[in-house]
């Protein structure tokens, strides 16, 4: 499947919107995480990122971005359904 990327958007501070100078991003390569991890982002990816909303105001969301057959794929999910091996590669920078 090759590499994850990874986006955190959104909280307070606003991270990732149009006009932030705040980015917060990483890459994972897919092979690296566990069964267990795999399994999950398959699921997120396969319920095109359907899920519960997060009952967290002004929780921050996931853009997990994937390539399929040389097109990307992307979904948001609340931070509460990503696997904590996607949360830890995410680091914050001024952009």
């Amino acid at each position: 499947m090759g590499i994850l990327k990874i986006e955190r958007i959104g909280g307070f501070a606003g991270y990732g919107g149009a006009n932030s100078r705040l980015k917060s991003d990483g890459e994972m390569p897919f092979a690296t995480l566990s069964p267990t991890d795999q399994r999950e982002v398959e699921a997120m990816f396969a319920a095109r990122g359907a899920v519960d909303a997060s009952p967290v105001r002004d929780g921050f969301r996931y853009r997990i971005t994937r390539s399929v057959n040389g097109m990307p794929e992307v979904i948001e999910v609340p931070e509460s359904v990503v696997p904590q091996a996607l949360v830890g590669c995410v680091k914050d920078r001024i952009g």
